[in-house]
């Protein structure tokens, strides 16, 4: 490799000369001791510690990426509150249904019209509070680069600060109180089981 044997001694009559080294040359060793940049995946050595890697394909961490995302979380959360909420509400109309008037009964079309009025209500209620929630949560998380309960802890504030403030301060800042408390309470018995 090395057109020189370096382990003899170079003798005194060469070691008055001065070596010059044109760019080229500079470039071409520092292309061997740095090397190119391009990477191969099928060089990469992992050690398996607990059990077999596997390296993920651009296809996946593409996935992963979209996933990972708050736009995704957050319409993902939405779609779920729906859901969530819709079956709560038809379960919560099935079992107090609203009479409206006591003189006469009223016919199954008109019971399931008022179903369907309280299940899409709640759904859609479900629906913006987990869009709200998830986006400000993901927003913190990305903001401050850490995931722990307090980020659960400020989404819920101000996440029930926006909701209640439609009914006025007080409202708002007890909605935020309510709901921190509530997301500091769900997130440690998540992370504790």
């Amino acid at each position: 490799m090395y057109p020189v044997d370096l382990t003899k001694t170079v003798p005194p009559a060469t070691a008055d000369k001065k070596v010059s080294l044109s760019d080229a040359d500079i470039d071409k060793i520092a292309l061997f001791l740095v090397g190119n940049q391009q990477r191969f995946r099928e060089n990469i050595i992992i050690p398996r510690i607990l059990g077999p890697v596997q390296i993920k394909t651009i296809e996946e961490k593409r996935i992963d990426s979209v996933m990972e995302s708050c736009a995704f979380k957050s319409i993902m959360s939405c779609v779920l509150g729906y859901g969530l909420g819709a079956a709560i509400g038809l379960f919560s109309s099935s079992v107090n249904p609203n009479v409206a008037s006591v003189e006469r009964q009223q016919s199954a079309r008109e019971i399931l019209k008022e179903m369907k009025i309280t299940t899409l209500s709640y759904a859609k209620n479900f629906a913006v509070v987990g869009c709200v929630f998830s986006a400000i949560e993901c927003t913190i998380e990305s903001y401050r680069g850490k995931t722990d309960w307090k980020n659960g802890t400020y989404a819920g504030g101000l996440t029930g600060g926006l909701i209640g403030l439609r009914a006025g301060i007080k409202a708002g800042i007890v909605g935020a109180a309510g709901f921190a408390a509530f997301s500091t309470a769900i997130d440690y018995y998540m992370h504790r089981s």
